[in-house]
């Protein structure tokens, strides 16, 4: 079977589940130092934005071992990511259950949904 880019997909108005690597290095004030990964996956987030896809970010951040971290929260790359874009991106406060779920239903097209750390999960 061939593969098939992003490039030759229709995403209008479908929700995409996008793993990224937003494993940034943050300062003890929890700023991001390093936005590298980010802007690195910034050309596959604005083409899936301009073909009008919902975008459902997900990465993880650190070792927390299972356990929520505030201290590794997504919400600073969430924040830098809106900020690259231009746009708001919005968060949810974990990756599973309803919020994470009425906020993935709720993106228009070319909304972009960043989901808290993937880690705080003992599964992932």
């Amino acid at each position: 079977m061939a593969k098939v880019s992003i490039r030759e997909l229709d995403l209008k108005g479908k929700r995409v589940f996008l793993r990224v690597d937003f494993n940034v290095p943050l300062n003890d004030e929890g700023a991001i130092t390093d936005d590298t990964r980010i802007r690195a996956a910034l050309p596959t987030i604005e083409l899936g934005l301009r073909k009008g896809a919902r975008l459902i970010i997900a990465s993880h951040l650190g070792r927390p071992k299972g356990k929520p971290n505030p201290k590794m929260s997504m919400r600073p790359a969430a924040a830098r990511l809106g900020e690259l874009l231009g746009k708001p991106a919005e968060f949810a406060a974990d990756c599973i259950g309803a919020e994470a779920e009425l906020k993935s239903g709720a993106l228009k097209d070319g909304e972009v949904l960043v989901l808290e750390n993937l880690r705080f999960h003992a599964e992932e």
